[in-house]
């Protein structure tokens, strides 16, 4: 049996208890029972859009010593993926934008254990990177395109291009990072009346396109609150257009992207209703933001610096010690229900 520490909001190290204990055992899981086996990395905080959903224009980043090195990024990453975690999912910001991308790819692509390196991103760069990335052992992507039409692209992303996105996803669909998914936040009064050509896609691609409640955080909480499209709207749009959708079987409860299919359809549509639905009791995942804070609920404020440690001279072993006892405490869910809203960062901050 191991005594872990209490953690309060935000996490901090400190000594452990004498009145909690917990067993000891292969892989990471929390005090409800939940396997958590999949982290999210935030590589970066900057990114070369400026989504209306998710950062001002004048976005302000973090200076470059602030975030983990690459030697950090592994000795952190490794410690995780020797504790149990199986699967990892790139992001940012944009996690192309971060210098040495192919190596921190084939980095951690090979670290014994893991079984999927995936990466979520804008598709910008992906012209250049998806080859190279999928021969450092990049396996998947998802493709963040909200709307199919040019101009409202450029209002939804301040500045981003439709066609070099589209470029990026034809890109990775060459270079074998399959299956590929497109991630679509619908936001009232920006794209909503674009769920249905997305939907579209599905019919002629074996892709997945997945549509994303708006969720708030810190300063365009207020926006965001007021732009939420439900799931059920948006699914009884694309059914008044394009027929019924039939569940697909199968499915991973652990996935908050439950798959639907329309008739004759090669690929699939998901739904992620974090807010009208929310999905907690599968969760199986925590957060490594780019300064090296552990995050154990993407929609609450506590996480557990990690960096400060390491850079003072935490051992291997100590680190780990301190993840499992974080991670025992991941939250049953988010708070959003009684009015909590995260305020410290935005999600580009965070990774998604």
């Amino acid at each position: 049996m191991v005594r872990i520490p209490l953690f309060e909001t935000p996490l901090s190290l400190r000594e452990p208890p004498q009145d909690r204990l917990y067993p000891t055992g292969p892989g990471l899981y929390d005090r409800f029972g939940r396997h958590i086996n999949y982290l999210r990395v935030s590589l970066t905080d900057v990114c070369n859009l400026r989504c209306v959903y998710c950062m001002p224009e004048r976005m302000t980043f973090r200076p470059r010593h602030e975030l983990m090195s690459d030697a950090e990024l592994f000795q952190i990453v490794q410690a995780l993926v020797e504790l149990g975690i199986e699967k990892i999912r790139l992001t940012g910001g944009e996690p192309t934008v971060r210098p040495n991308l192919v190596e921190i790819v084939r980095f951690i692509a090979h670290l014994p254990g893991l079984k999927m390196l995936a990466m979520t991103t804008n598709g910008i760069l992906l012209p250049q990177l998806a080859e190279p990335l999928a021969r450092a052992g990049l396996k998947r992507v998802n493709i963040s395109i909200d709307t199919l039409d040019p101009v409202q692209f450029r209002r939804i992303t301040r500045w981003g291009d439709l066609d070099t996105v589209w470029a990026g996803l034809e890109a990775a669909e060459a270079a074998g990072l399959r299956p590929i998914k497109i991630n679509a936040v619908v936001t009232r009064g920006f794209n909503d009346d674009q769920v249905v050509p997305l939907a579209r896609l599905s019919l002629e691609r074996d892709w997945e396109i997945r549509f994303i409640e708006l969720m708030p955080f810190g300063s365009e909480a207020e926006f965001a609150q007021a732009a939420v499209v439900s799931s059920q709207e948006t699914r009884a749009r694309i059914e008044a257009e394009l027929g019924p959708l039939q569940e697909v079987p199968g499915h991973d409860p652990r996935d908050p992207a439950r798959p639907y299919r329309l008739p004759g359809a090669r690929g699939t549509i998901g739904f992620i209703s974090t807010i009208t639905e929310p999905f907690c009791a599968g969760c199986n995942r925590v957060r490594l933001t780019a300064d090296g804070k552990l995050r154990l609920c993407l929609l609450r404020d506590g996480e557990l610096d990690l960096l400060t440690p390491l850079r003072q001279g935490m051992s291997m072993a100590e680190l780990k010690q301190h993840i499992v006892a974080a991670i025992w405490q991941k939250p049953w869910g988010h708070g959003l229900p009684e009015g909590i809203i995260p305020q410290s960062r935005l999600m580009s901050q965070i990774g998604g």
